[in-house]
């Protein structure tokens, strides 16, 4: 393992793993070796996680002076770290007491921060506690689980004289939003992987001055992120609520149904909001409820162009076409619901998707933007304009289906072994409603008032293009021109796919 050397001449030492720009990640614990953390659920796949063990902790050597175990001195360690990266300033991320590490890294270096990652703690360091009462409530959600009561009257009985390792083992099950095999196997390891004398000078009496690292946050301008466990207790995300507000540029996301480790409990909600937050490309907006990631090209105030990616795909998949509309088009390439680092809440379908198009451009203020849509996404594009005409400019619609019902209809898909860029759920829900589509869907195209280009792909293409004609006579103002280069024509023919937008005024 890679070393580096901390103020006082402590040899510490560090893991990375992953790709990407760098992300430096402080451990809970208190004082837990960072292996603990794993890959952070697959975080490591978007960046290069760097993950220090602290002093006294894992492969880091055990310092001259036990006080330096207290939260406050290790700032400067990751101080050294930071210099030693060579890093002007930092991605950082902090779990648990890490968090708390890292909010008083913020405020004694506000300029050394890109962005701030805050999971589930670190309230201690402005004056947040979380009181008995709110962890008994809290720990009310699991009622209903075989292992409740004997963990509860465990619960009950920590007093002020039980030790600190005893304790983290009663309180262990309740810091998972699943105590099955997994969240077991991942609490086992505390019992060799915490420093628990270093965990006890950890939270030392100074450790932190809530007051004086208030008002040094406010100086912060760097965004942070406080995600909390819609389960955990510590904070729960009422009091992860509070901690947010301690900074000027804050935002909150609760993962549902999670504990205080997220990243076990669901990786996927976990990864998602954490990549997005940390990619500068990608913003995010709620949509009753969902949140949507999206990226933005182009120069402000030029016309929007709102594209609308097909199933299984996301805004990634419009990159040479953004970049050829950003000329001078301001250009929002957005990730549906299920599909890349937008929310996957389980619930899909194209009258779904057309009503959270319709609250995307109205979340964002667009005025009458033109909007492209391939296959799922292009069907999701008319229906809105057969629903809301007069909300948009002009459609594309590339490839899209007509909702003739299917002949056959399709049977049940088997999930594909491995990661998926989005929700499988998608499939089965639109799947269906292919084979059984709503009458309106197809007699209502007539309704669509706007001038609207219907790109078909040709015979290689798996939809019937003799559909797509048909709807370019159904359709009041419609042009339909063939690209031959089957379903995927953006990607296949991206340069005549563009001329074709440009000349139909896109």
């Amino acid at each position: 393992m890679p070393q580096f050397t901390a103020y006082d001449g402590t040899t510490l030492a560090y893991r990375t793993l992953g790709t990407g720009e760098p992300l430096v990640v402080l451990p809970g614990g208190p004082m837990r070796d960072a292996a603990y953390l794993g890959d952070l659920g697959g975080l490591a796949a978007h960046r290069t996680l760097i993950i220090p063990d602290q002093r006294g902790v894992g492969a880091s050597a055990t310092p001259d002076d036990p006080a330096s175990y207290r939260c406050d001195r290790q700032v400067a360690d990751v101080e050294a770290l930071r210099a030693h990266l060579g890093l002007e300033r930092i991605d950082l991320l902090g779990h648990s007491a890490g968090a708390a590490l890292a909010t008083l890294y913020a405020a004694a270096h506000p300029g050394r921060i890109r962005s701030l990652v805050l999971v589930t703690g670190g309230t201690r360091a402005v004056g947040i506690e979380i009181s008995d009462e709110e962890w008994d409530t809290a720990a009310e959600v699991f009622a209903d689980q075989d292992w409740y009561p004997a963990a509860r009257a465990a619960l009950e009985g920590i007093g002020p004289d039980t030790p600190l390792q005893e304790e983290a083992e009663i309180v262990m099950p309740f810091g998972y939003g699943r105590w099955d095999e997994a969240a077991r196997a991942h609490a086992a390891g505390a019992a060799t992987e915490m420093n628990w004398a270093a965990a006890s000078a950890f939270y030392a009496p100074g450790a932190f001055d809530p007051e004086a690292t208030r008002a040094a946050l406010r100086e912060l301008t760097a965004p942070v992120l406080v995600l909390a466990g819609g389960y955990d207790a510590g904070p729960s995300p009422a009091r992860a609520a509070e901690f947010a507000a301690c900074f000027p540029h804050a935002e909150l996301v609760v993962q549902p149904g999670a504990g205080h480790y997220p990243w076990i409990d669901d990786a996927g909600a976990f990864v998602r909001p954490v990549a997005a937050f940390l990619d500068p490309e990608v913003r995010t907006v709620t949509v009753d409820g969902v949140r949507l990631a999206y990226r933005v090209s182009g120069p402000e105030g030029a016309p929007p162009v709102v594209l609308v990616h097909g199933r299984g795909e996301n805004s990634t998949n419009w990159a040479e076409i953004a970049a050829g509309l950003a000329a001078d088009r301001r250009v929002y390439a957005l990730d549906l619901r299920g599909h890349g680092l937008s929310d996957w809440p389980g619930h899909y379908g194209f009258d779904v998707f057309r009503d959270e198009l319709a609250g995307f451009v109205k979340a964002l203020g667009l005025v009458r933007p033109a909007v492209v849509g391939h296959s799922m996404g292009g069907a999701a594009v008319y229906l809105l304009a057969q629903r809301e005409t007069e909300l948009l400019d002009r459609l594309v619609l590339e490839d899209t289906p007509v909702f003739f019902p299917l002949d056959p209809p399709r049977g049940f898909v088997e999930r594909p072994d491995g990661p998926l860029g989005f929700d499988w759920a998608v499939v089965a829900a639109t799947d269906a409603q292919l084979n059984e589509p709503d009458p309106a869907w197809r007699t209502e195209l007539p309704e669509i008032s706007r001038p609207t280009l219907i790109v078909a792909g040709g015979k290689s293409s798996h939809l019937p293009q003799e559909q797509l004609a048909w709807m370019a006579e159904e359709i009041q103002d419609a042009w339909l021109v063939t690209i031959k280069a089957g379903h995927l024509i953006h990607e296949k023919r991206p340069r005549q796919f563009l001329e074709a937008l440009r000349e139909f005024g896109v």
